[in-house]
């Protein structure tokens, strides 16, 4: 991601033809789409192969839940489980993210390969992971988070929801910067399902380049998350929010984000194309 000739990743401002799609490796118990599937090391590893040869340009790793009334697990417990991930992943050529509210998690995943860290907390949840991110030098994914944010209803009290996260954000960037990392390196998501509710999400969604216009690459996150649930059999797996996912992937590349985070890397891989073929 960044100018540097042994990046794997075009740099976040530089102008892209389609979005970076970010496949989702967790390495959870408990995760709401895939929660127990990819425990073992070897099976997070060979399925963000997956994600990588079925297009996917970076690998998200996480080892802990931020689903709503998740527990949060000790950085020694995450640690064990996402870092023989990272580090396999990484030795294959695959550009890996971090998906961590934990500066020592940040820290050792970062030693093991890692080229982003993504945190849901934009640094909030852990006061160290700023002076990490700087001194790491690795790009930074700051999520728009209030205390309790994995819990929709939590704190979802906006005067105006976009105006809020606007600012929220801009605040989050003004204090990475104080903290020493680079402009160059941070990278905005709008934290759709966090601290936020359907209507809400809909709102930051339909407003897309009000957040491009932060002047900072934006990151989408709304894979099979609770609020697509209306557009499917209410008894159905979380799989089967893969089309409304893949659509407002879609409407996301078209509004210019630089990026897509998701659980079905070839569903939005092939809605991207269909997007790209159209364009004149």
């Amino acid at each position: 991601m960044s100018d540097d000739p042994e990046s794997p990743l075009p740099a976040p401002h530089a102008r892209l033809s389609r979005p970076q799609i970010m496949g989702i490796v967790n390495v959870t118990p408990d995760s709401f789409s895939d929660g127990g599937r990819y425990l073992h090391a070897d099976a997070a590893i060979a399925h963000g192969a997956e994600l990588s040869a079925a297009g996917a340009q970076i690998i998200d790793v996480g080892g802990e839940s931020t689903r709503p009334g998740a527990v949060r697990v000790p950085a020694a417990e995450e640690q064990r489980r996402v870092l023989p991930v990272v580090a396999g992943l990484a030795e294959r050529g695959i550009a890996v993210s971090i998906d961590t509210m934990n500066a020592s998690t940040a820290l050792a995943a970062a030693e093991a390969g890692a080229a982003i860290i993504n945190d849901v907390s934009g640094g909030l949840a852990d006061g160290g992971m700023a002076r990490v991110a700087a001194e790491t030098g690795l790009h930074f994914v700051a999520n728009h988070w209030r205390d309790g944010g994995a819990n929709s209803g939590v704190d979802a009290h906006y005067a105006n929801v976009l105006a809020d996260v606007r600012r929220e954000l801009e605040e989050r960037v003004a204090d990475l910067l104080d903290a020493g990392v680079s402009a160059e390196r941070i990278i905005l998501d709008p934290g759709i399902g966090f601290a936020k509710t359907a209507d809400q999400n809909w709102e930051l969604l339909s407003h897309l380049p009000s957040l491009n216009a932060i002047g900072y690459p934006v990151l989408i996150g709304a894979s099979r998350k609770r609020f697509l649930g209306t557009f499917v059999d209410p008894l159905a797996p979380t799989a089967d929010r893969d089309a409304p996912t893949a659509t407002i992937s879609v409407l996301a590349a078209q509004s210019g984000v630089w990026g897509l985070r998701v659980h079905n890397v070839a569903v939005t891989s092939s809605a991207l194309d269909v997007w790209e073929a159209m364009q004149p």
